[in-house]
């Protein structure tokens, strides 16, 4: 470890959306430490390097000027920093399994292998290593294996510190998290790398909201967190659909329960379904970790939670054909969104790729637009390359339009001057809010036939 009288180096292997924002907060809240963030793509080294981000948070772009070419450094120079580094943070990329064993649920864990063995490769001393990934609980025993099976007699301390970040409001997560958590082992070494952990968070956070655990349950709390928060997502959509049915309002609804202490009013807004890079991977992890070790019916209540989502999309596209006289061939309708959020340009796993594919596939033509994830949109469709138009004017985008559908709830959404887009659509026209975020009456009588989520449809017919 470093000694006292030094600054202390931290590094990152990885640069995405954990890497990049968590690095950039720490080095803008700890001068004291040196930190560098590495990662193998050029073109997002580069990206953080200029004033075009790779990524979109509010407040981000800020934060990284504060602290960059100060103590926060961005490169693709891996073995050097590694070498350099006290503390190690490895933010690399844990997607599904597509292929093997376990394919469709477990994480792939190839890449953090590599790094894991790329970190032993260059390192001269000890060194602190923490998992910022998300990865399946237990997976610091073999981590450790893999870095103590060294030659040279150097000593890694794993320890566990899963992000708890909302896209959107990552940097504000990060400035006033709900808490920090920091799993090591009950060991004289593992007590004193968990501790230097504490220090760092300390600079900034609150003593109260630094907890330690167990590794291992830090390793699973990151799973269980994401797989709760999904599930009152579905939980709250699977009511929509029988809101629909009923005439009932799932505003209404939510709203009740939500004034119950109990339940509180948290993730109970109905939409078209839940995206992002970890609810419908982490609990697809929960659900084979869970089926490895016999608990089948824990497995297959964890998968429900998936099914319900799936089905919510499923369920909205199926409306907009129904009520579209059980035909979209031919006709335009505009995408008012495509990330999975707002505030956000990510589009991993959005209900946006879905339901553009499944338009496309009745022969609609289909038209995105979003104020951030054009070109992640672009990627998502390659596939359709010449049957998708992207226009960054919503306006524009509804021109000659047969609907809309209503996919991110960015907030300019609600403000635009629906009067004029009616007049210049076919008509009978039609919206379909699939986040709930417009005034329904107030489209109805402008002349819409609309389609909300979870709430009775206003129509001209």
């Amino acid at each position: 470890m470093s000694s006292p009288n030094r600054q202390k180096k931290i590094m990152c292997i990885g640069a995405g959306y954990v890497g990049g924002p968590t690095m950039a907060v720490i080095a803008a809240q700890c001068p004291d430490y040196r930190v560098t963030v590495v990662d193998i793509n050029e073109s997002r080294v580069r990206a953080w390097n200029s004033e075009s981000l790779p990524i979109y948070e509010p407040g981000l772009h800020e934060t990284v000027k504060k602290a960059r070419g100060r103590n926060l450094f961005f490169t693709t120079e891996l073995d050097s920093n590694i070498r350099d580094a006290d503390i190690i943070f490895v933010s690399v990329n844990t997607p599904t399994k597509t292929f093997g064993e376990g394919a469709g649920k477990a994480a792939d864990l190839q890449y953090w292998e590599q790094t894991a063995r790329k970190i032993v490769e260059a390192s001269e001393s000890d060194k602190i290593v923490v998992e910022k990934s998300t990865l399946p609980v237990r997976t610091a025993r073999a981590m450790e294996r893999i870095l103590n099976a060294n030659e040279k007699g150097i000593h890694f301390e794993v320890v566990s510190n899963p992000e708890f970040l909302a896209e959107g409001t990552a940097i504000a997560d990060l400035l006033n998290p709900d808490r920090v958590l920091i799993g090591s082992h009950d060991t004289d070494s593992g007590r004193r790398a968990c501790g230097e952990i504490v220090d760092i968070f300390a600079h900034w956070v609150s003593e109260e909201k630094i907890i330690t655990s167990n590794i291992w349950s830090a390793e699973l709390s990151k799973l269980t967190a994401n797989a709760f928060l999904a599930q009152r997502i579905s939980s709250i959509n699977s009511i929509s659909a029988l809101c629909e049915k009923t005439e009932a309002d799932i505003s209404q609804v939510a709203c009740a329960m939500g004034m119950d202490k109990r339940i509180g009013n948290k993730f109970l807004k109905a939409s078209v379904g839940f995206g992002g890079s970890c609810f419908k991977k982490d609990i697809l992890n929960l659900v084979y970790i869970c089926e490895h070790y016999g608990l089948v019916e824990v497995a297959r209540y964890w998968r429900s939670v998936v099914d319900i989502n799936e089905y919510q999309e499923h369920r909205f596209f199926q409306t907009m054909v129904r009520v579209m006289f059980n035909t979209v061939a031919g006709k335009r309708i505009a995408l008012f969104g495509f990330a999975f959020k707002a505030d956000t340009g990510d589009t991993r796993e959005s209900p946006a790729i879905y339901i553009a594919r499944r338009l496309l596939e009745e022969n609609a033509v289909v038209v995105v637009t979003d104020p951030r994830a054009l070109d992640n949109a672009r990627k998502d469709l390659a596939p359709y390359n010449g049957a998708v138009e992207y226009v960054s004017d919503p306006c524009t985008a509804a021109k000659g339009a047969h609907a809309i559908a209503v996919l991110t709830e960015w907030e300019e959404y609600a403000r635009l001057d629906y009067a004029k887009i009616y007049q210049t659509m076919v008509h009978p026209s039609f919206i379909f809010d699939g986040r709930n975020i417009l005034d329904h009456r107030r489209l109805h009588a402008l002349g819409f036939n609309v389609f909300p989520t979870g709430k009775p449809s206003l129509k001209h017919f």
